[in-house]
């Protein structure tokens, strides 16, 4: 704040966030060092170039009263940012309970004897903070950037990928292994197709020679056909 004997000003610089076309504020703080009641004006060497509101007023004992400061919107930037406004804070001891429509203007003029208190404060202007910068997502350490819609496409297609070849797969080992299962069956149905046919040929054979021989089929050739007629049944079920 400052030092002066009524008023107290905070701060004694108004900053300006400087952005072309629109209009920027600040704001003052006023606080009553006193116990008897203050008339406040403001002025400044820009009067068409800011708005204050309340450009005057009343500030009760040991009380503060706020003002904004509105700088209109700017088409063209000051040459290094550098500002030569200035504002200029009067203040004088008004009388007790007085109000807002008891100011008049001769209040703050030294010629007429009056005791005023002048704070003058001075105008900057502060670059515009330059954006942030765009963090992805998944910035932490470790963290591995999260999948796209397009990568969910492709990782799904190739899911089923996968799942199609497991399925071309296990047949394929399933007829791996039934292929020495189903050699080994051919090969004893071939063997049990020749036993069948050898045996076949010596019945043949063995009925012959019986017929040629005088009085018919004896009892042990019935036999042996019978045996034989027994494996040519087995033989052929199997």
């Amino acid at each position: 704040m400052s030092a002066g004997e009524l008023l107290g000003i905070e701060p004694l610089e108004l900053k300006f966030r400087f952005e072309l076309k629109k209009q920027i504020s600040c704001s003052l703080l006023l606080s009553n060092k006193t116990d008897d009641y203050v008339a406040f004006k403001v002025k400044t060497t820009s009067p068409k170039k800011y708005c204050v509101r309340p450009n005057t007023g009343i500030v009760l004992p040991r009380q503060t009263c706020d003002v904004i400061v509105t700088m209109q919107a700017q088409r063209e930037a000051p040459p290094d940012m550098q500002c030569k406004d200035k504002f200029l804070v009067q203040s004088v001891v008004a009388s007790p309970g007085a109000t807002v429509k008891d100011i008049t203007p001769e209040m703050f003029s030294k010629e007429s004897g009056n005791m005023v208190d002048e704070v003058k404060l001075r105008v900057v202007y502060v670059s515009p903070a330059a954006p942030p910068s765009p963090v992805p997502e998944e910035s932490e350490e470790g963290s591995s950037p999260r999948p796209s819609i397009s990568d969910n496409a492709n990782m799904t297609t190739r899911e089923y990928v996968s799942a199609e070849s497991r399925e071309q797969i296990e047949p394929r080992e399933k007829s791996s292994e039934a292929t020495p299962l189903i050699s080994r069956l051919t090969d004893e149905k071939n063997a049990a197709v020749q036993q069948n046919n050898k045996l076949r040929q010596e019945l043949e054979l063995m009925r012959r020679e019986v017929s040629k021989q005088p009085g018919g089929f004896s009892f042990m050739f019935v036999v042996i056909v019978a045996v034989l007629g027994i494996l040519l049944g087995y033989l052929v079920k199997t």
